[in-house]
């Protein structure tokens, strides 16, 4: 049976702690490097409902996508919810590891995760990461779908493809317009708008995209947007690194037992349609 301390030096092996970004917070955020592990849960967020189900599962370690603490804190009092979740993980021996910007920019990573769950052929990154000489980690994922298809139809692909959420996907662009080639960016990804008009795409699927940018780009360019909830677009990296790590472990001879969540935990809990002219 590995220690932590040798899971997480596979864990460092598919996500070096140096691609993250110098802002994030990766890497272990409690445990014990020596104590065994024998169960592993995956998910997006480190929040109470996730811990909870850790407990319930009994898992040694868990490894979330966002980190715990991204701008430090004084203090782990179990007064927070941030401090009960560390309190919650300490007393049932359970270890927190983080892989955020490391596994963004990972080749495969969480854009490519989101980019096989949609249905496309990677054939590039987004933004590529200069220190790679094959030219394949970086931020996004350039990817062409089979065929071509209408706008109308690619964004109920990125829907079927992606885990339901209260906001589904939204989408700015004609219905009618042909869809070939995709960009993509798990997360939060209306920074990158320069970077995929230059890409010449058709469509960008990512997350979180607000009114300023999001109008501003469509006047810019005629690329359509299809916004889906954050936590969706991430998620299909926990099979991805599920696999991987698995691979891993099993070359290793390892018994290790890995799980993905699928609790929702995107903030957004219910959607009220509002009636929209079609004419």
């Amino acid at each position: 049976m590995p220690t932590l301390s040798d899971v997480i030096s596979v864990l460092d092996q598919l996500y070096p702690p140096r691609w993250a970004e110098s802002w994030d917070a990766v890497g272990l955020v409690c445990g014990d490097p020596y104590a065994e592990v024998s169960r592993v849960l995956l998910a997006v967020d480190p929040v109470q409902a996730v811990v909870d189900q850790a407990v319930a599962w009994d898992a040694d370690l868990v490894i979330t996508h966002h980190p715990l603490y991204l701008r430090g804190t004084t203090s782990v009092a179990a007064t927070t919810f941030k401090g009960r979740v560390v309190h919650t993980l300490i007393s049932n021996g359970i270890a927190l590891h983080v892989a955020h910007t490391n596994a963004d920019h990972a080749d495969p990573g969480v854009s490519d995760a989101l980019a096989e769950a949609i249905g496309l052929r990677v054939t590039g990154p987004l933004v590529a990461d200069p220190t790679d000489p094959a030219g394949r980690r970086g931020t996004g994922r350039i990817g062409e779908l089979p065929a071509p298809e209408p706008l109308s139809a690619f964004a109920a692909r990125v829907a079927a493809g992606l885990p339901a959420t209260a906001t589904g996907v939204r989408v700015a662009g004609d219905p009618d317009r042909p869809v070939s080639r995709v960009a993509v960016c798990g997360g939060s990804g209306d920074s990158l708008f320069a970077e995929v008009r230059a890409a010449g795409v058709d469509a960008y699927v990512t997350a979180d995209l607000r009114h300023h940018p999001a109008s501003e780009a469509s006047e810019a360019a005629p690329v359509a947007l299809v916004d889906a909830a954050h936590w969706a677009t991430e998620w299909p990296w926990l099979r991805l690194a599920e696999r991987d790590l698995a691979a891993l472990a099993e070359s290793r001879g390892w018994a290790l037992e890995i799980k993905v969540s699928e609790l929702v935990t995107d903030p957004w809990t219910a959607h009220a349609p509002m009636p929209y002219p079609t004419d």
